[in-house]
């Protein structure tokens, strides 16, 4: 499964007058890297909310963060300080009394006392807040895996139609060296014989060195070998699991492959297919690293 390791996701959640949001962008990464911002009220949640990524996500770079607003319509947090207004109002009646005022005290004569009204810790219900914000994380984990896997399918896309160009290279130079160990051999022979007195030649021997030679030049064994990692990289391609890291891998095997008969073949028709082939795996190689 091709799943890009680049995307964003937005998620929001409101109850009770109190919204959440959570935004998610995520780069490229070996590992798993999570950088969250919280409010200063669920610091002590970080962690929890990283494991709910870690069930989601397995590499990339992770910036999270995350908003608690009071909506513009919600009630206001404010009580009475019924022990102040109960104060202030046994002290103006004294005062009332000491000048000999008769007019009763006023609800707007103790308001004046403005430390009467008690802002309600904004903060509210630790729980409900995060009840509210990995609602939107969830949400915001949901948004962010189809933008990933929306990039992933054009990706997947494009790795296959560049694998199929280094299959195309590969088939060519199979094609170019069909027969083409009988033909070394004989031109070794041919030219050994002309360098030496065919008595003093020990038939024999020259057979043996010029297998060894034929051996090292021959490079069947290459193109065998990256036809199945060509054939290995389409299979990861389509498994279930996060492909990355073996695509990782298969890239570095197919330009290990690549590079062998390059220097094997001692051929200009063959090195022009390998040069191409390689340009290929270059751009794999690049796209590779998006992958989670």
């Amino acid at each position: 499964m091709i799943i890009s390791m680049t995307g964003f996701g937005r998620g929001e959640a409101a109850e009770n007058g109190l919204n959440a949001t959570v935004e998610i962008k995520t780069l490229n990464s070996r590992f798993l890297d999570i950088s969250i911002r919280l409010p200063q009220q669920l610091q002590q949640k970080e962690l929890e909310l990283k494991e709910l990524f870690q069930k989601s996500i397995n590499r990339g770079k992770l910036n999270v963060n995350v908003n608690l607003t009071q909506q513009d319509n919600a009630q206001p947090s404010i009580k009475i300080d019924t022990t102040k207004v109960q104060f202030y109002a046994n002290l103006l009646n004294e005062v009332r009394d000491v000048a000999g005022i008769e007019e009763s005290i006023k609800v707007k004569d103790i308001i004046s006392f403005g430390d009467i009204f008690i802002s309600e810790e904004e903060d509210g219900d630790e729980q409900e807040k995060w009840d509210l914000v990995q609602k939107a994380t969830f949400l915001a984990i949901e948004n962010l895996m189809e933008m990933r896997n929306q990039e992933g399918g054009q990706l997947k896309n494009d790795l296959l139609s560049r694998i199929a160009e280094i299959e195309q290279s590969v088939s060519h130079i199979e094609s170019v060296t069909e027969g083409r160990a009988e033909e070394i051999r004989k031109k070794l022979l041919d030219r050994i014989q002309l360098m030496v007195e065919n008595e003093n030649l020990d038939k024999e021997r020259l057979e043996l060195e010029v297998a060894i030679l034929v051996d090292k030049m021959d490079i069947t064994e290459e193109t065998v070998r990256l036809a199945a990692h060509l054939k290995f990289f389409k299979e990861a391609v389509d498994q279930p699991q996060p492909a990355g890291r073996r695509l990782n891998f298969l890239t570095q095997e197919i330009n290990r492959e690549l590079n062998t008969i390059g220097s094997k073949a001692n051929d200009s028709g063959i090195a022009h297919h390998v040069v191409r082939a390689k340009e290929m795996l270059e751009q794999i190689r690049e796209q590779v690293q998006n992958v989670e």
